[in-house]
């Protein structure tokens, strides 16, 4: 589908008789925020800049049986300072698992909570300076496990390091994302469960044509079962392209896709990290600004 509505928009670029616009110097400039994937970038939008997406990231396969979770953001986002960025939102999940090992069967959707993000531009990209940076802070609270699909309270905190080099004036950019992941979950049990992720990952992204860019990235993940980093359970790399297609001034889509090329669980011999990550993830989001 994604590659599809790529054609279309080639296409009816290829038509137009406007010869400048397979200049890149005459291209408008891009927010890079959205245009790496799974890999957010440093943009932050305009000042005053006001956005709804709808933000659906899919986890796919575990070591047996079959196992598809996908969540999903509702989130209202606006810029009220050309620095800072506000977002919030609700979060939906639905899970549809069978036979995988130390995971119940379900098949079920619901309101999963709700987030917050806090981004604060700490490095603008200028005419000599090509690099960018922001940092983020994002809280989220669950009401149901992303992995398992129980009933729990998940409290957790992600905080990030998104920063972008534009390679190419207006074509071609890099993208670096820094992750600290810790979380706290209360289990219907009564149990609590602390663990963290940390990871960084590096992307490309080309723009092809004014509204269309294609790449790729690569994501390193590390999992602990502990906040402070000092129990290392296993690792694992993602890799897969990325797709943003700008469908109007006002309104684009992002679709990206990994799956995981290596990965290794502490006190397990079998090929990948199918405990702590999953075998193939998607993203699709939409967003409208106004």
């Amino acid at each position: 589908m994604c590659a599809f509505i790529a054609l279309l928009c080639l296409g009816g670029f290829a038509r137009a008789d406007d010869a400048t616009a397979w200049d890149p110097s005459s291209w408008h400039e891009i927010e890079t925020k959205y245009i790496f994937g799974f890999t957010t970038g440093s943009g932050i939008g305009i000042e005053g800049e006001k956005e709804f997406t709808i933000d659906s990231i899919g986890r796919f396969g575990k070591r047996d049986g079959h196992y598809a979770a996908t969540e999903t953001k509702y989130e209202y986002e606006f810029t009220p300072s050309q620095f800072v960025q506000i977002e919030f939102g609700a979060l939906g999940s639905t899970h549809n698992i069978g036979g995988v090992t130390d995971l119940d069967n379900r098949n079920a959707a619901g309101f999963a909570g709700g987030f917050a993000e806090f981004r604060y531009l700490a490095l603008e990209r200028t005419s000599s300076n090509p690099l960018s940076i922001t940092l983020a802070f994002e809280p989220n609270v669950r009401l149901i496990d992303e992995t398992s699909g129980e009933q729990v309270h998940n409290y957790e905190f992600e905080t990030a390091v998104n920063a972008d080099l534009e390679l190419l004036r207006n074509r071609l950019y890099a993208g670096f994302d820094l992750l600290y992941e810790p979380e706290i979950t209360l289990t219907a049990t009564g149990d609590t469960v602390r663990e963290a992720t940390l990871g960084g990952s590096a992307a490309l992204s080309l723009r092809i044509v004014p509204d269309v860019l294609v790449g790729g990235e690569v994501w390193y993940l590390r999992h602990y079962d502990s906040a402070t980093l000092s129990a290392f359970t296993g690792d694992a790399i993602m890799l897969g392209p990325a797709l943003y297609v700008q469908f109007t001034p006002k309104m684009f889509m992002i679709a990206a896709w990994n799956t995981q090329v290596w990965g290794r669980e502490i006190g397990n011999s079998l090929p990948l990290n199918l405990s702590e990550f999953q075998r193939q993830r998607a993203r699709l989001k939409f967003a409208w600004e106004f």
